[in-house]
């Protein structure tokens, strides 16, 4: 029975914590990490050092697998035989390690994820590169521990010649922590080490010179080398793999049939399984023209083939089969590592600063051990050549002495000796007394104090010993470096729904409320002035179509808001509808404020153009900024700094060449600005200077009580300039007769207000020669679309003609344009 005094009361959470907390330091140090001097968890530096143990070298046969595990666990790591063997094998598999450490013979699993044979059937020993991380460990070259039963001693760490944490990467999760290091190619690592070894203030840059990037086993491509950089830098990342794949086309019945082949997958990717999903996408019809698919991989290599079907494009199919299998990954890197037991997030450069510290150490014990057996050896061959020189005398010595200790006492006394030189003569054997054994104890004793002078002089300089350390890191790159198996490319693709459909002409509509689609042009035909429209798109009570817009679906369209922000997307990533559909609400695909809506969609080819944006606010305000400015993927970016009461109307881009010309005479590279009361101002571009994106811009018109600017064009030379009333009156007037001015001015009048035709609601910029087309678009959301050719011309200071005829209660609301390029692609 336990005596109550000895009983110790501990708060439960108290103890819980501190028993969690030894179990995860436990697991941290003991399991899941690596060192960062070897790059080996314990298991992996017991099955070396057993295998070294039992004679398993790569010079040795192969032995039962089932007699080093239960080495390992008997003297080591008594974990279990399943953990053990399946570490083994993982390091005999040449999809797993870069360089393998066990040379497998059977059964060692395959990459379609087929189990090794049982560990009583396969059997191994050390690979030869395994050699090297664990030659010298005899020498003192590491300190040992006992074993989990003080019945043994292990090393701590191995020798570990070879830079084994980088060249084979690691994996493992511990608590709370994981760590994910890839592996890289020999040659680069060794050129890298010798680039810290030769320079003094070696930066992770320069390092990146030497080691481009990792270096799978499996090969493929590293799609995004900037990450890498950043990973190299911080000790974190994430890497894109993708497989590396060709496009064969065969002629079958004069048709093109295109076929895939695979011939390298990312790291870690399961070929069977990659090959039942995608053959479960095409059943699914997830993914659709693939023929046939079928593996025909061999001892040649890998060769996944996928047929297509006839008119598929296998690029595309390609790009779809990257978004949706594993033939495309994100590899996390996380170089998480042990140094002096404590787990650290290590840079590139601290990973090798690491190992050449321990290097160093390795190489400094063991020149100390080699030296201290040289001048153990040489003081031995001192004392023969001592005997030798009075050998007469030394026999006579020996034979009247009684006894060894006798006989060893007097060679000490009468020459000097040591007791271990006296003990050495009297054990010399008498053919050493042979004029040839002679010279060879002269010739060896020279060579020793040679040998001796060296190993004191690398002992005593630090360069010396750096040289050491090189001559044998490039003596391995010799050994053991081959060719780069993984490409390294630095363009980070984007599997998004451009690669995956063709380019094709689109219509996008959206509406005052905040509801946009994207439709095929040829949904509209053309109608002459005065009729009735058809439906364009549906809309709720009190919303309309407020502006579409010709592009395609791989061009970038920027929205810009009445509150000054500017969001972007692609064509393709806006839904697409019928006609008659009302569409999909704008703020399921923008972030916007409770009381934002979109002004103006400009879509853009090229932001790297030189290209200029032009915008004009209500109250009047106008700004310049350059295109390149408003090419970053964030959302919500700031496109004009806005007054209190004010709001953004139009956007206009402004292009380069435009931008060239504005100094010329005439009309080219204009600015015109239109009001709600029918002015307008025309002023040249260069009076508006180019400004950052979050400015707020100068005054462009000086409007007059309760009138605001409802849009702006840019003009070149024999345009017109289009408005159009609420009440669907509209003109075309030629911007001849609009004289350039100096922005800031009151303007013109442009059209006669009147109740019968209303104030102006929109404007365009058309040119009568062109194959340009206008969208009417009423509040009830019904459109019209009319040639210009078919609008009169009219003077600035007259209502204009009827252009729709408007159901009671309908006004227009909006306008939109569209330039065909060829007279057959009018719809």
């Amino acid at each position: 029975m336990v005596e109550a005094e000895k009983i110790k009361k501990v708060a439960i959470d108290d103890e819980m914590k501190d028993a969690y907390l030894d179990y995860a330091m436990s697991v941290i140090v003991g399991r899941a990490l690596p060192d960062v001097r070897d790059g080996l968890k314990p298991v992996h530096k017991r099955i070396l050092y057993a295998l070294n143990d039992l004679g398993i070298t790569s010079s040795s046969s192969h032995k039962k697998s089932a007699r080093i595990v239960g080495e390992v666990l008997g003297k080591y790591h008594p974990h279990g035989d399943t953990a053990v063997y399946d570490t083994l094998v993982r390091m005999a598999q040449d999809f797993s390690y870069r360089y393998p450490l066990v040379d497998g013979h059977g059964n060692f699993g395959s990459i379609d994820g087929d189990s090794a044979a049982a560990m009583r059937y396969t059997e191994a020993r050390m690979a030869k590169i395994a050699d090297e991380m664990l030659r010298d460990i005899d020498k003192d070259t590491v300190d040992f521990r006992p074993n989990f039963d003080d019945t043994l001693e292990e090393p701590e760490v191995l020798p570990a010649r070879v830079p084994n944490l980088l060249v084979n990467g690691s994996s493992g999760i511990a608590v709370g922590m994981a760590t994910s290091i890839p592996p890289h190619n020999l040659g680069e690592v060794v050129d890298a080490l010798i680039k810290m070894i030769e320079e003094t203030n070696v930066g992770v840059d320069d390092l990146i010179e030497c080691i481009s990037g990792p270096d799978f086993p499996t090969g493929g491509f590293i799609m995004n080398r900037d990450e890498v950089i950043k990973a190299y830098h911080t000790g974190r990342g994430k890497i894109r793999l993708r497989a590396r794949s060709r496009i064969e086309e065969d002629e079958d019945n004069n048709n093109k049939t295109p076929t895939i082949i695979v011939e390298e997958l990312p790291y870690k990717v399961n070929k069977a399984k990659l090959i039942e999903k995608i053959a479960d996408l095409v059943k699914d019809e997830k993914i659709a023209g693939i023929r046939d698919l079928r593996d025909e991989s061999d001892r040649e290599g890998m060769r996944i083939v996928i047929e297509c079907k006839r008119g598929v494009n296998p690029d595309i199919l390609l790009n779809k089969l990257y978004k949706n299998t594993q033939l495309l990954i994100t590899y996390s890197v996380i170089m998480l590592a042990l140094v002096d037991g404590e787990p650290r997030v290590l840079s590139l450069k601290e990973i090798l600063h690491h190992y050449l510290e321990h290097q160093k150490n390795v190489i400094r014990r063991r020149t100390a051990y080699d030296l201290q057996k040289a001048e153990a050896r040489a003081h031995i061959l001192a004392g023969y050549r001592i005997a030798l020189d009075a050998i007469d005398d030394v026999v006579e010595i020996i034979k009247k002495s009684p006894d060894s200790d006798t006989a060893s006492k007097k060679l000490i006394s009468s020459y000097g000796l040591s007791e271990k030189q006296a003990n050495a003569i009297l054990s010399m054997q008498l053919k050493r007394l042979t004029a040839l054994e002679r010279d060879k104890i002269d010739e060896e004793y020279r060579e020793l104090q040679d040998k001796i002078a060296y190993l004191r002089s690398i002992l005593a300089s630090k360069e010396k010993l750096m040289e050491v350390i090189k001559e044998e890191l490039i003596e391995i790159k010799e050994k053991f470096a081959d060719e780069r198996r993984t490409t390294i490319l630095n363009q980070e693709i984007s599997l998004e729904m451009e690669d995956l459909i063709e380019e094709e002409n689109i219509v996008v509509a959206f509406t005052r409320h905040g509801y946009i689609k994207r439709m095929s042009l040829d949904l509209y035909r053309s109608q002459h002035r005065g009729g009735k429209g058809i439906i364009g798109m549906s809309t709720r009570e009190n919303d309309f179509v407020e502006n579409i817009l010709a592009s395609t679906t791989h061009q970038t369209f920027l929205f810009f808001t009445n509150q000054g922000q500017v969001y972007r997307l692609k064509g393709y990533q806006i839904p697409e509808a019928g006609r008659q559909a009302r569409g999909t609400a704008i703020v399921n695909l923008l972030k916007l404020e409770e009381d934002e809506r979109i002004t103006t969609v400009i879509p853009v080819e090229d932001f790297e153009n030189g290209d200029n944006l032009i915008m004009v606010t209500k109250e009047g305000l106008i700004k310049k900024t350059s295109l390149k400015e408003y090419n970053t993927n964030y959302t919500g970016l700031r496109g004009i700094k806005l007054r209190e009461e004010d709001e953004l109307v139009a956007v206009r881009l402004f292009k380069n060449k435009e931008e060239k010309s504005a100094g010329d005479k005439g009309e080219k590279g204009n600015i015109i600005i239109v009001t709600r009361e029918g002015q307008a101002i025309r002023f040249n571009s260069r009076e508006v200077r180019a400004t950052s994106r979050n400015s707020m811009g100068v005054k462009a018109i000086d409007l007059a009580e309760n009138d605001e600017v409802i849009g702006m064009g840019l003009t070149t030379a024999g345009e017109d300039l289009f408005v159009i009333t609420e009440k669907g009156y509209g003109k075309r007037t030629s911007l001849s007769e609009y004289r350039t001015q100096s922005r800031g001015g009151k303007g013109l009048i442009t059209a006669k207000i009147t109740e019968k035709n209303g104030y102006l609601t929109s404007m365009k910029i058309v040119k009568s020669d062109s194959l340009q087309e206008l969208f009417v678009i009423t509040r009830e959301g019904i459109m019209i679309r009319l040639e210009v050719d078919e609008i009169s011309c009219f003077g600035r200071n007259t209502q204009g003609v009827k252009i729709i005829s408007l159901n009671q209660g309908d006004e227009v609301v909006s306008l939109a344009s569209v330039i065909m390029e060829e007279e057959e692609e009018k719809i």
